[in-house]
C-alpha cells in the first residue's frame, strides 16, 4: 500500500500544500491516499523525491532476507 498520507502526516502538511508542491489537485491526493488511484511513475517519483525516500518506500515494499 503506499504510503503518502502516513510520510505527509509525518511531515505536518496538509493535503492541499502537497497538492500544490505537486501541480495536482487536492482530490487526486485524496485518491491516492485513499487507493481510489495509483499514481503514475513520473509522480511516485516525484512524491518520492519530495519526502526524501525511496520508491520502494513510498510503495510500502519491506524486505526480508531468508
Amino acid at each position: 500500500m503506499l504510503q503518502i498520507k502516513e510520510l505527509r502526516t509525518q511531515l505536518g502538511i496538509s493535503q492541499e500544500s502537497l497538492s500544490e508542491v505537486l501541480d495536482v489537485s487536492q482530490q487526486t491526493i485524496s485518491k491516492y491516499e485513499n487507493h481510489r488511484r495509483v499514481p503514475d511513475l513520473q509522480m511516485l517519483i516525484r512524491l518520492a523525491d519530495f519526502f526524501h525516500v525511496t520508491l520502494d518506500e513510498i510503495a510500502g515494499r519491506t524486505f526480508s532476507f531468508p
